[in-house]
């Protein structure tokens, strides 16, 4: 049916209005939330670094935004769970994610997952990244990432590295990237995390490893090993005189990151609200010291620049899945 110009500019009236009218409701539902304890899921154990952080931050925002956040571990499924109860939720800012690397890049590119990380969450705020560090045995002569690679490179036999967490870890891949990097070819040892790969590149098991940073520092003292670069694209706050391996491959970036997520459809004003507390601690600074005696370089993103971020890394870490040859549990 032709439409007259009259009615469409009625037709045109009446959608504006219907906008206009979503947009208040929005807004006044903005102003009376958060009326209840608000949940945040933590697609993880609790007591790990990605736990601690989650609870250090609910805990920052309770304080300000007058009304608790309450930190829930919903564990399984290698964070598949809590994704897909986040994203079966509410759109009302009552039932919030707390987010990684893992559960939104390198899951969806070695499993079978209902969710899409990109259109079923909105992008609050990131809170920050934490870089790995390459570590060595200390009986292995090199000093730098120039010499190691040199010395990887030469025979007999390629040496070993451990893979802290398995094949599909952050651990493992970013160990990937590097080895595609440097046109180096190492053999992988399988460990149920990193812990235990550091255990034994400190008893002369293996000549190396990646570990968060957080592990690293601990074991900065340690005699038995030796710490040769960051994986982050810059020094890390935590060991400023350690250099990144970007120094040596420009370009190199593999970080772990955080951050704060809601279903898709949640209001604006409730997202920009969320993201306005984060942006405020960020500014505190005992809050960033705690982050960083837990190995986060703090980075607060607003909604515009996590979604960039997440967008960008889901194909960066399916090529690290490639690179490594994971199959993928499809």
């Amino acid at each position: 049916m032709k439409i007259t110009p009259a009615p469409r500019r009625r037709f045109l009236g009446a959608s504006l209005g219907f906008l206009a009218v979503i947009s208040l409701a929005d807004s006044a539902r903005a102003q009376s939330w958060p009326d209840r304890p608000i949940k945040l899921l933590v697609p993880f154990a609790a007591g790990g670094n990605i736990d601690v952080t989650g609870r250090l931050t609910a805990a920052r925002i309770s304080e300000t935004l007058g009304q608790q956040m309450v930190v829930e571990n919903r564990v399984g499924g290698g964070g598949i769970i809590a994704m897909e109860a986040v994203q079966r939720a509410a759109p009302d800012g009552n039932t919030l994610l707390w987010a990684s690397t893992n559960v939104m890049a390198i899951v969806p590119a070695t499993n079978k997952v209902k969710y899409d990380p990109v259109k079923d969450y909105a992008p609050i705020s990131q809170l920050g990244s934490s870089p790995q560090v390459l570590l060595i045995n200390a009986k292995v002569p090199a000093k730098t990432v120039a010499e190691f690679v040199a010395d990887a490179k030469a025979p007999p036999a390629p040496l070993a590295y451990g893979g802290g967490g398995g094949p599909g870890s952050a651990s493992n891949l970013i160990m990937a990237l590097f080895l595609n990097r440097a046109d180096l070819k190492m053999t992988s040892i399988s460990y149920r995390g990193t812990a235990p790969a550091l255990t034994d590149v400190i008893a002369g098991v293996i000549p190396v490893t990646f570990v968060p940073i957080s592990e690293a520092v601990a074991q900065a003292g340690n005699p038995a090993i030796r710490i040769l670069a960051v994986s982050s694209a810059a020094r890390s706050a935590r060991l400023p005189d350690v250099p990144s391996v970007a120094e040596t491959y420009p370009g190199y970036n593999a970080v772990s990151w955080t951050g704060m997520l809601a279903p898709a459809g949640t209001p604006q004003p409730i997202i920009d609200k969320l993201a306005g507390e984060m942006a405020r601690a960020g500014k505190d600074p005992k809050f960033v010291e705690l982050l960083r005696d837990n190995g986060i370089d703090t980075a607060i993103e607003g909604p515009e620049k996590f979604a960039a971020l997440i967008a960008a890394e889901i194909p960066n870490w399916a090529k690290a899945v490639n690179i490594a040859g994971v199959k993928a549990e499809h």
